[in-house]
């Protein structure tokens, strides 16, 4: 049985051919860079040529750890550097646009840190530029390279499940964003900086919606200014339907993150590992039960990588790929200003209490 899954292990596969590889830098120093970004492209093999950050002791200590042989004292210095050809850029999204300007018209490719800009303007701005210099510009939706979400895409993909009719995402966990003492005073929080995760990823599966809602609130007592749950319900044209749940205020150490995709002729069902043990995590699982493949029931799907920090190589991986042989990554930029006009509707559906229609003219380069 385990033969019918070369194809989509293939998909899920995230590696960086030796002439691919060119020396990256790196933007902000902060905790995902140091847990995720940096494991994972040393684990490939990559050449980090430097780090910045505006925290210049924060930077050195990170270099220091992962024997990064360059500490930029900013911006301007790191592009003075010749050798540097791909930015990793890891900054709030407050920031990113001034510093995506300067790296674009440097001519150096980059990965943008998600939320991608404060504004789907801002976004399609920094898209436009980038499609004007030939620069690759890509967008750290990791989440679309987790291996069990990935190995589900593909499954679709291939028609196991028919016409996908569903698509739900669970999550009731504990998480900490008081520990992110820059989260902790943002009015929002928790669509911006978690569940877009979820939100990009059913845009992936099921393309733009026709329209959604979203309920979103805090809970009594809850140390952050900013919604801590959230409910999302979409409508597609074609008549599939997407909910997204997400609730991190569970305190009571029985925490959950599953999703299933329904289809005409099956299912795919699983879980998402990290959340259970966040940051530490364990793999997905993932099960498919399909009429179109011999099955016979419920699957297993053999998921061996994690979100952190397998998953933080295919964003990198994918722009180094497009650098070298053409193409786009698997989150271009463009493509992604479709993630933020999504956020910007679940906000206002939020403060209105209506739904909202995220539709926008599309940026296609």
């Amino acid at each position: 049985m385990i033969d019918i899954f070369a194809e989509v292990a293939e998909f899920c596969r995230i590696d960086v051919p030796r002439e691919h590889r060119v020396p990256i830098a790196i933007v902000g120093a902060g905790a995902i860079v140091d847990t995720a970004h940096l494991p994972a492209y040393r684990a490939a093999g990559l050449e980090i040529a430097g780090i910045t950050d505006v925290d210049r002791a924060t930077a050195e200590e990170v270099a220091a750890r992962h024997g990064i042989p360059a500490v930029y004292p900013d911006l301007p210095a790191l592009l003075a550097d010749d050798r540097v050809r791909v930015v990793d850029v890891a900054v709030p999204s407050r920031a990113q646009p001034e510093i995506a300007r300067r790296v674009i018209e440097s001519g150096r490719h980059m990965l943008g840190q998600k939320p991608f800009a404060p504004t789907p303007a801002q976004a399609v701005a920094m898209a436009d530029l980038a499609a004007a210099r030939g620069v690759v510009l890509g967008v750290n939706q990791q989440l679309r390279f987790d291996e069990g979400i990935a190995a589900a895409y593909r499954m679709t993909e291939l028609g196991w499940i028919g016409e996908v009719t569903a698509l739900t995402f669970d999550i009731d966990i504990e998480t900490d964003f008081a520990g992110w003492t820059w989260l902790a005073e943002t009015p929002r929080l928790e669509l911006l900086y978690h569940s877009i995760h979820y939100h990009d990823v059913v845009r992936w599966f099921l393309g733009e919606p026709e329209t959604v809602f979203c309920a979103g609130g805090r809970t009594p007592g809850q140390k952050v200014r900013g919604e801590t749950r959230t409910i999302t319900t979409y409508a597609f044209a074609s008549g599939a339907r997407a909910l997204v749940h997400a609730h991190h205020e569970n305190h009571w150490g029985d925490p959950s993150a599953s999703f299933r995709v329904d289809g005409t002729k099956g299912a795919i069902r699983g879980t998402l590992g990290l959340l259970y043990d966040y940051p530490h995590g364990r793999p997905d699982t993932l099960e498919v039960r399909s009429d179109v493949v011999p099955t016979d029931g419920w699957l297993p799907y053999p998921v061996t990588k994690r979100w952190i920090p397998d998953a933080f190589l295919g964003p990198m991986a994918s722009v180094l790929r497009a650098a070298a042989a053409g193409g786009r990554p698997r989150s271009p930029a463009a493509e992604n200003v479709g993630t933020l006009r999504l956020l910007e509707a679940l906000y206002e559906s939020m403060e209105t209490g209506a739904a909202q229609s995220p539709a926008g003219p599309h940026v296609t380069h």
